[in-house]
């Protein structure tokens, strides 16, 4: 009991600094249909070179959730384009997905722990038919999952413990565009379609640059795609998102 009361504490310790750290984030708010999604970030530090690409810690962020208090579509994938931000892993060792998959957070690390540029903390809701839905929390583990042909590779691990153990790995492939970057994520099928991601927060501090010419950095997401994969009724098969946030910056120099 003792130790249980232990984790609650440390859990919300950890959501209450995150919820702190989202207030004071640059943000924007998307809605088609009943689906609502909000994501942004903050930059560290903020003040940066105006022509050169400095080292810096992004803290991504996103909250999903239905205007009508329904299970919301799963999140399986988004494309991102990013302004005057470079990745650049290379030195970092890397890590191969196979390594992480069926491996729960603490057994990932011990494999490829070397390999880890970032943390964070995501909740998915569990949602079986006649049944209540189930919230489960994850911490999440970003490895280098290494450079070719002009790609970085990002790995990024939850695991969930709800109805059974499984790893869920997203796939980030990064390539550079003009004078930033384009993202695309691809998120696998949670629970066997009944999972669905409801927020996510977690920072990259390892193999991230960026400058500040015009005191912004903008970040564009072209089509970010949700599935209906739980067959709620009345919600579309498929909804995509699209908007932008714009992530103040100081330039110096």
């Amino acid at each position: 009991m003792r130790r249980n009361l232990f984790k609650a504490l440390a859990l919300s310790a950890v959501l209450a600094i995150g919820v702190a750290a989202i207030a004071s984030a640059a943000s924007t708010t998307i809605q088609v249909g009943n689906l609502v999604l909000t994501f942004g970030g903050t930059i560290s530090p903020s003040k940066l070179p105006k022509s050169k690409y400095a080292p810096i810690t992004s803290n991504i962020f996103g909250k999903i959730k239905t205007n009508d208090g329904t299970h919301p579509s799963a999140l399986r994938e988004s494309v991102v384009d990013i302004s005057n931000v470079k990745v650049d892993t290379k030195g970092i060792p890397v890590c191969k997905a196979g390594q992480l998959q069926a491996r729960d957070t603490k057994a990932a690390k011990k494999v490829c722990g070397k390999t880890t540029i970032g943390s964070g903390l995501a909740h998915a809701e569990i949602a079986f038919p006649e049944q209540r839905p189930i919230t489960v929390a994850s911490p999440i583990t970003v490895f280098n999952g290494g450079s070719s042909g002009g790609k970085t590779k990002l790995l990024i691990h939850t695991f969930i413990t709800v109805p059974v153990p499984a790893a869920i790995v997203t796939d980030v492939t990064i390539k550079k565009k003009g004078s930033g970057i384009n993202a695309v994520a691809k998120v696998p099928v949670i629970a066997g379609g009944s999972g669905s991601a409801l927020d996510f927060q977690f920072k990259v501090n390892k193999g991230v640059s960026a400058k500040c010419p015009d005191g912004k950095i903008k970040a564009s997401t072209s089509k970010t795609v949700f599935k209906n994969e739980a067959g709620t009724p009345g919600v579309a098969s498929q909804t995509i998102l699209k908007g932008n946030v714009l992530v103040p910056c100081k330039p110096k120099g």
